[in-house]
């Protein structure tokens, strides 16, 4: 009984062994193949991680410029007529504008929201009405509406910054000695 005994744990022990060598080596390859990966990377450290550091470090900025190019390519409320949502002149001159003389790929007019839906329905109409009557070199610009108003002022609060600003200024004067200290230009 003993023999046989000592003979079934070695046949199992066999079995055991044959069943889970396939699944060690097939590991050990992993292991092995992991190590040299690994290694490879290390010798080529920072090459491989520059490219996706350098898009991480530029995608808030050109996240800027995108949400500057919609403030300025957005048609707000001052440009529609109040009564129809249809463009006033200026309004013509802004689509014009965009349509025309912005960048290609910032070419999109982006329309604010109106006070209900038909307005803003309306609003969108008469800036495809106004896009249709341009000929416009390349693709015709998209036409989006958007909720975010753009930030402006009135044009007299603009204009008195700009004249308190002026007469603040200080007289332009050249330098009584040069660099070298000789005199300047000023004392002759």
């Amino acid at each position: 009984m003993k023999l046989n005994n000592k003979l079934t744990r070695v046949v199992i022990a066999v079995v055991a062994l044959v069943t889970t060598g396939t699944s060690v080596s097939a590991d050990w390859d992993q292991f092995w193949h992991n190590v040299h990966v690994g290694y490879q990377r290390n010798n080529a450290w920072p090459v491989p991680f520059n490219e996706a550091d350098a898009m991480n470090v530029v995608a808030p900025f050109e996240m800027m410029k995108a949400n500057g190019w919609r403030m300025h390519n957005t048609i707000g409320h001052e440009l529609f007529r109040p009564d129809d949502g249809a463009l006033m002149a200026s309004g013509n001159k802004r689509v014009y504008w965009i349509a025309t003389q912005a960048p290609q790929t910032r070419r999109t007019v982006f329309v604010l929201r109106g006070g209900s839906e038909r307005e803003t329905t309306a609003r969108v109409a008469a800036v495809r009405d106004t896009i249709s009557r341009i000929d416009v070199q390349g693709p015709v610009p998209d036409v989006r509406v958007t909720d975010v108003e753009p930030h402006h002022s009135s044009g007299a609060w603009a204009t008195k910054i700009n004249r308190d600003w002026l007469q603040n200024l200080a007289a332009p004067r050249l330098p009584t000695s040069s660099a070298g200290g000789t005199p300047g230009i000023a004392t002759q």
